[in-house]
C-alpha cells in the first residue's frame, strides 16, 4: 500500500476513536446531570379538560402518591413548583431504584394541569403503558412508572 493510503486509514481510525469517546462522554454526562428537555407541547384548555375528564371549576390533583416500589406510601403535596424525580440528592422525590437515573423525570404544573417529561433517562419513563418522549398531560389516577416505582396524581 502506498504511504498516503496508510495515512488516510490512520486518520480515519483516529477520527472514529474520538467520535466514540465523545459519544461515551455525552451518555455519562446525560446520566449524571440530566439530558436536554424537548420543546413544551401546548394544549388548549378545552382539549386538556377533554383529555383529563375535568370540567371548568374543578381543581387539579393535590397529591403525588408512590403506589409501588421501595417508597410505597410516600406522599408529596403538589404546589406550583416542578417536581424533580431521580436518584440525585437534590431531587424532590429521591428514588432508591437502580433503574432510575440521577435526574430521571420532571412533573410540571402548567395552568392547573400536570405534565410529565423524561429528562433523557436511560431506562425511560412510562405514562400508563406509553413511553414518555416529550411532555405528556397526566390525569388523576394515571400511573407513571420509573423503573420499579409507580406514581399517581390524586385529588
Amino acid at each position: 500500500m502506498s504511504e498516503i493510503v496508510l495515512q488516510v486509514f490512520r486518520f480515519g481510525f483516529l477520527l472514529l476513536l474520538w467520535l466514540f469517546i465523545f459519544a461515551a462522554f455525552r451518555v455519562v454526562r446525560a446520566d449524571l446531570f440530566g439530558g436536554r428537555t424537548g420543546r413544551v407541547a401546548s394544549v388548549p384548555p378545552r382539549a386538556a379538560a377533554a383529555v383529563t375528564g375535568r370540567k371548568r371549576g374543578q381543581r387539579g390533583p393535590k397529591t403525588l402518591v408512590v403506589t409501588a416500589g421501595p417508597l410505597t406510601g410516600t406522599k408529596i403535596t403538589l404546589g406550583d413548583q416542578p417536581i424533580l424525580i431521580g436518584r440525585a440528592d437534590d431531587s424532590t422525590l429521591v428514588l432508591t431504584d437502580d433503574f432510575a437515573s440521577s435526574r430521571h423525570a420532571r412533573l410540571t404544573n402548567r395552568g392547573g394541569q400536570w405534565y410529565v417529561e423524561d429528562l433523557g433517562s436511560t431506562n425511560g419513563t412510562y405514562l400508563d403503558q406509553q413511553r414518555v418522549q416529550g411532555p405528556l398531560l397526566v390525569g388523576p389516577g394515571q400511573p407513571i412508572r420509573i423503573g420499579q416505582t409507580a406514581l399517581e396524581l390524586r385529588t
